[in-house]
């Protein structure tokens, strides 16, 4: 048995490693009393969005690969959230939050899409 796709190969994954390092440079400054709870959570549910993606790769039936799809689409509306709640609680710039919400708005897309053609496909 042999993976569906190359995961390295997909530009949804390598998006979803650059929604990891935006989380972690971002969660950086957050104060210390945030460790456990806030940037944890972002830190959580950006890495799932990459993991997620390479782990449904792997999988031989595209319905199981569109599963990790899925989970991968839910952590990045999680992180779009997260996000949303750092900017309203004055952790980051108006200016940090309109890029980041773009960039996760934008994997949003490119994984509602993939999975739209995998669809299709089956």
């Amino acid at each position: 048995m042999t993976a569906q796709h190359n995961f390295r190969k997909l530009n949804i994954w390598r998006e979803g490693i650059e929604i990891v390092k935006d989380t972690y440079a971002t969660t950086k400054i957050f104060p210390k009393s945030e460790i456990y709870s806030l940037t944890n959570q972002m830190q959580r549910c950006s890495v799932s969005i990459p993991s997620n993606i390479a782990e449904g790769t792997s999988k031989s039936l595209t319905k199981h690969f569109f599963n990790y799809l899925e989970t991968a689409l839910g952590s990045a509306f999680e992180r779009e959230i997260q996000l949303i709640i750092a900017f309203e609680i004055h952790y980051i710039s108006e200016d940090t939050f309109k890029h980041l919400e773009r960039k996760i708005q934008s994997i949003q897309g490119m994984i509602t899409r993939f999975m739209e053609s995998l669809e299709k496909k089956s």
